[in-house]
């Protein structure tokens, strides 16, 4: 069905004669924007701090994935997509530097402007900002991209939709956006959209495009060949407009970069070991010192890099739904945590070599404190006392376990919270009192080796507690549909966070996203305190109160005991061809997409 794009989600206002609000005169154009206070970078910055201006062009790589896709278009819930797509085709009104928490520069806008309040924002867009067919991108292919995105697109982008009043184009090259809530970041969420182009998508289906449709970019690399499920070959763009930008000086500078699909992770690395991929990232610490003595390494051929970062940790583990019993009981949660002997499955799979996560936001400051909530902190949570599990605001610490295979202590404190949620051993099976079994199922990707080594020591534990749990395995395209209809009760989770966390909160563990399909709010939480705490960060005006709003929001996650964290990573390593070459300088947020392929260079000699 061609879905009716001509009825706007919000109002957009034609240029010419229209009246805007008094607060225009208090904005000026600048190149970039910043949550709080001004960029670091001057308006005349040559290239980000990162990245080597003068970095040849040239080269080819190929990478590796694991699993396999049956869509090219990144921005729809839709389909398995190759997840570098978004950081390598298409672009935004505004980019960032990872040197920099909150702030962002002009890339297909030139200028940005936005009152004290932030109560719009405006930009005007680069004369030479082009797609990669050579057509320049417009004011009606930015409003359109909104409104596409906003009712058509992934559920990441409706939150924005929601909140902007309306757009209006103001000149030829420039538009100004207008928002109906209070919130700082909505400036900034705005010049991040991606941009696609009115005149491929406008009348079609946009949300159930084929494969074969994939969406038009101006980014500086463009889909060349692939095979469904296979391979896809990223060809940079020998015309790409924004070459010359200082954001993009000195970046992007491979010919072609192949993606390659695996069935799993051990058959990838067996290709990387046989010269099939030219780099890979390593999770695992104890891998990492043990097996990557191969005859390359040896030889010289493949290096072993390794970046130091300041972001934070994010949550990895195994999430519980809480729509479903028994896990909509936090006493059962609590169990399932002190049940998880982490010192020990630690020591077994990478040696007691990383470090466990302690909370949403550990590894920054970000993350919250140890002990009793004080001064803003407290302040905040106060008012929800009586509606959160214990621990919010008393303090809440995980479980430490002797590392023996046994756990005793562990499993007493199980069995005791299990007590209390009116479930008792009964001939070795734990039952509540209508004789109903303890009873769930563990939903794990075929290829991901790692989650099913540490399922398989967690479920012994649980077996020994009396709970009868069930390991069910399916290929990632089955996986990511269940996950998008929540259809599991406890399954794997790895929640990414940022520096400058904001408006994607809400998507991640807002009320408002517990029932919608596709969210990333995968444990469901329905919390006014998780909601009020978002409120305030997102409103916050200064970074002390940001600071504040973000540790109260970790102790309120960390409480609900929605997430039985795993380690984490807190130096990236990245084992890659000789010919492969970085900067010396390391951005804030160390490795990531932005920077390996991004600032990498190729060096034939």
């Amino acid at each position: 069905m061609i879905r009716d794009f001509l009825r706007p989600i919000f109002r957009i206002v034609a240029a010419g004669g229209v009246i805007l609000a008094s607060h225009q005169a208090l904005a000026e154009p600048a190149h970039g924007i910043s949550m709080y206070g001004t960029p670091a970078l001057p308006p005349d910055f040559v290239s980000l701090p990162y990245a080597r201006a003068d970095a040849p062009k040239g080269g080819d790589i190929t990478l590796g994935n694991t699993g396999g896709f049956d869509s090219l278009n990144p921005f729809v819930r839709k389909g398995t997509v190759p997840w570098q797509l978004r950081f390598l085709t298409h672009e935004s009104l505004m980019g960032r530097s990872w040197d920099e928490p909150f702030t962002l520069y002009g890339l297909l806008a030139e200028s940005v402007e936005v009152p004290e309040d932030r109560s719009w924002v405006a930009f005007t867009l680069r004369k030479e900002a082009a797609f990669s067919d050579g057509t320049p991108v417009t004011v009606a292919d930015v409003i359109f991209s909104y409104e596409v995105l906003g009712r058509e697109g992934h559920p990441r982008y409706l939150g924005l939709a929601n909140q902007i009043e309306s757009i209006t184009q103001t000149g030829p090259r420039s538009l100004r956006i207008d928002f109906n809530a209070d919130n700082r970041e909505l400036a900034l969420l705005a010049g991040m959209r991606p941009i696609l182009s009115r005149a491929q998508w406008e009348g079609r289906d946009f949300a159930n495009a084929p494969l074969a449709e994939i969406p038009l970019g101006t980014g500086p690399y463009r889909i060349g060949d692939y095979e469904a499920g296979r391979y896809v070959t990223l060809i940079r763009n020998p015309d790409y407009w924004g070459a010359d930008l200082p954001l993009r000086r000195g970046t992007f500078n491979f010919d072609s970069i192949k993606l390659d699909f695996y069935g799993d992770a051990s058959v990838m690395f067996e290709a990387f070991k046989a010269g099939d991929i030219s780099a890979l990232r390593e999770f695992n610490a104890e891998k990492w010192q043990s097996q990557y003595d191969f005859p390359a390494v040896t030889r010289g051929d493949v290096v072993k890099s390794e970046f130091p970062h300041q972001k934070p940790s994010g949550m990895t583990g195994f999430v519980m739904n809480t729509r479903r019993a028994p896990f909509d009981d936090w006493r059962v949660r609590a169990a399932m945590i002190q049940a998880f002997n982490f010192e020990y499955i630690n020591d077994t799979l990478t040696g007691g070599a990383q470090p466990r996560i302690t909370s949403y936001f550990s590894n920054s400051a970000l993350a919250m404190q140890e002990g009793r909530a004080t001064g803003a902190v407290a302040d905040l949570l106060q008012p929800f006392a009586q509606d959160m599990p214990p621990g919010a605001l008393e303090g809440y610490a995980l479980p430490v376990s002797d590392s023996s295979l046994r756990n005793r202590r562990g499993i007493r404190a199980a069995m005791k919270l299990l007590a209390e949620a009116g479930w008792t051993p009964q001939e070795g099976v734990m039952r509540n009192a209508a004789g109903d079994p303890l009873r769930f199922t563990l939903l794990l990707q075929q290829n991901d080796t790692e989650s099913l080594a540490i399922a398989d020591l967690y479920t012994q534990a649980l077996q020994r507690l009396g709970v009868d749990v069930r390991i069910e395995t399916t290929d990632s395209a089955q996986f990511t549909e269940r996950e998008a209809e929540f259809d599991f009760d406890m399954t794997t989770y790895r929640r990414a966070l940022s520096l400058s966390p904001g408006n994607e909160q809400r998507f991640y563990w807002g009320s408002g996203t517990a029932a919608q399909p596709g969210s990333r709010n995968l444990m469901g939480v329905r919390s006014p305190a998780v909601d009020a705490m978002i409120d305030a960060m997102l409103s916050a005006e200064d970074e002390a109160d940001f600071t504040a709003a973000v540790r109260a929001l970790d102790r309120a996650l960390m409480s609900g005991r929605y997430v039985i964290p795993f380690w984490q990573f807190t130096t990236g390593r990245i084992a890659h061809v000789a010919e492969m070459a970085y900067p010396d300088t390391l951005p804030l947020y160390g490795d990531g997409p932005e920077y390996m392929p991004q600032v990498w260079w190729y060096e034939a000699e």
